[in-house]
């Protein structure tokens, strides 16, 4: 028990709906990702042309990307309180996940999504 917060305590010991581990991703699950960039930069560009061929790839047929340009909506961004662009988020299945960079270091990315390389 944390004496300075018991009440985190009590939360955390008794919310049994929440599982500490989520599930691994199923074969059937849809991935839904808002990518966030700023303008046509090379970084920009680069994040795009990854998370794309990674969807193409690895999710074929499971994936739902937005691509929002902050310049354009910044409300967005503000809404989801970015700190940095390109932001990638996952928003289904849970947990969700935030990935900041151009999406380059796609085994890494795949270990974050749950997701199995084919080969």
């Amino acid at each position: 028990m944390n004496p300075d917060h018991p009440a985190e305590d009590e939360a955390s010991s008794t919310d049994a709906q929440w599982p500490l581990d989520p599930q691994p991703a199923r074969g059937d699950d849809v991935f839904v990702f808002s990518l966030f960039i700023a303008g046509m930069s090379p970084q920009s560009r680069r994040a795009v042309d990854n998370i794309t061929k990674l969807c193409d790839r690895y999710l074929a047929g499971r994936c739902e990307l937005q691509v929002v340009d902050i310049y354009q909506q910044p409300e967005l961004a503000q809404e989801e309180q970015l700190v940095a662009a390109p932001t990638l988020i996952k928003q289904l299945p849970l947990p969700l996940r935030r990935f900041i960079g151009d999406l380059s270091d796609t085994d890494r990315i795949l270990v974050r999504l749950d997701i199995g390389r084919r080969t």
